[in-house]
């Protein structure tokens, strides 16, 4: 099946704690992707050691080959014991997608996973079983391009109890709420995890009484990414790097001057700039035929790296979403690479830049290549496929 994953997480930790009791683990296979939400006892520190705990016994073990009966024994075995309750708990949802097309979802506890297709909630049949004295629910299915799978912890169900609601959002009405908000229009997964997340803090009127994390998987087609900056380390190699990022399938992104100079000498095209400065710390792009988008190279690189960071330390709200919108270099490729990116490829030219680089330093400090890194390490951190190709 040809397939791709548009993912995104969030967690409001409860009002008065630092640390989040819920964790949320990714681990790639090769024939799958598998999710895992964990909602540790209580909240703060131990909660967190319990989820942290269970997401990695579990991952690990799934990844491996154990059965889930294997990793909830471990899981019973291993769990320090509440030294108040004497009972070691953590709850969690497990989603494993496979190359093949097909799904399997467990549920230990957690609120049930809810899964939009063709604009409904659909039904997912489930069957219980019992395992160390745990009832464990599980199905597998079959998946179909542009499915919404959404897992949640009960901070969500439980949004707005005792103050704007008597008994909390409750499953039906949040999942009417995913539906309403899938269809029509193809909403990335980040976006729609914004939104859970924003009404869960509403109903909380902004002290969440729980910790509250929605995890949103989306299946669509691979978005392809391409980004070719910086010069190689002989002119020699630029119509070989040219080749490599012209045939790989996706968008073609240019960063840098000398970059897109390279790009429109092989092509035999024109660089036409624009004037018009829409933010005054970030260059005006460029277009090119057969180029998606030309950028300014190491400014531009550093402000979208820093909004990718920014996207991972759980910066969803509606003001981070109308800086990804503006109409500036450094936005448009971050928007790129967090809403319509699942493999990215980065096309690296190693030559020196006196601008940017200390001739004292080795060339792995300078500017452009810690930037190329950083980015790489955010794609990564945010679930996408990413590869380096130097030159």
């Amino acid at each position: 099946m040809n397939m791709s994953l548009d993912v995104s997480w969030k967690s409001l930790i409860k009002h008065g704690e630092e640390l989040c009791g819920d964790t949320v683990g990714i681990l790639k296979n090769d024939d799958s992707d598998i999710f895992i939400l964990s909602d540790g006892m209580g909240s703060g520190v131990k909660a967190n050691i319990l989820s942290t705990l269970t997401t990695k016994i579990v991952g690990t073990m799934l990844r491996d080959g154990a059965s889930i009966q294997d990793c909830v024994e471990t899981i019973a075995k291993t769990l320090p014991v509440c030294s108040v309750r004497h009972v070691a708990y953590s709850t969690f949802t497990i989603l494993q997608i496979f190359k093949d097309g097909h799904a399997y979802v467990v549920e230990y506890d957690n609120p049930g996973c809810v899964l939009v297709r063709d604009g409904q909630v659909a039904d997912i049949p489930y069957e219980v079983h019992e395992i160390e004295g745990k009832k464990i629910r599980d199905c597998q299915l079959e998946v179909s391009l542009n499915d919404y799978f959404v897992l949640f912890s009960d901070g969500v169900v439980h949004a707005g109890v005792g103050r704007m609601m008597s008994f909390g959002w409750g499953w039906p009405s949040a999942s009417e709420y995913i539906r309403q908000a899938c269809t029509p229009a193809h909403i990335s997964a980040p976006r729609l995890t914004s939104m859970i997340c924003k009404t869960c803090s509403d109903l909380y009127m902004g002290s969440p009484g729980d910790d509250t994390t929605v995890a949103v998987i989306h299946v669509v087609k691979a978005k392809n990414v391409n980004i070719f900056t910086g010069p190689p380390s002989s002119r020699d190699d630029d119509a070989v790097l040219m080749r490599d990022f012209m045939t790989s399938p996706g968008k073609k992104i240019v960063c840098g001057g000398t970059s897109a100079n390279i790009a429109a000498r092989i092509l035999k095209k024109k660089i036409v700039a624009s004037i018009k400065y829409t933010d005054p710390e970030i260059p005006p792009i460029a277009t090119l035929e057969g180029i998606d988008l030309v950028t300014e190279g190491v400014l531009t690189l550093n402000r979208c790296a820093n909004m990718l960071e920014q996207y991972n330390k759980g910066d969803l709200t509606g003001r981070f979403f109308d800086s990804l919108d503006e109409d500036n270099g450094a936005a448009m490729l971050a928007k790129i690479l967090i809403e319509s990116c699942t493999n990215l490829k980065l096309f690296v030219g190693k030559a020196m830049n006196e601008a940017h680089q200390n001739a004292g330093l080795p060339f792995d400090l300078s500017i452009r290549m810690r930037l190329v890194d950083k980015i790489r390490q955010e794609c990564e951190t945010m679930g996408k496929t990413v590869t380096v190709k130097y030159y």
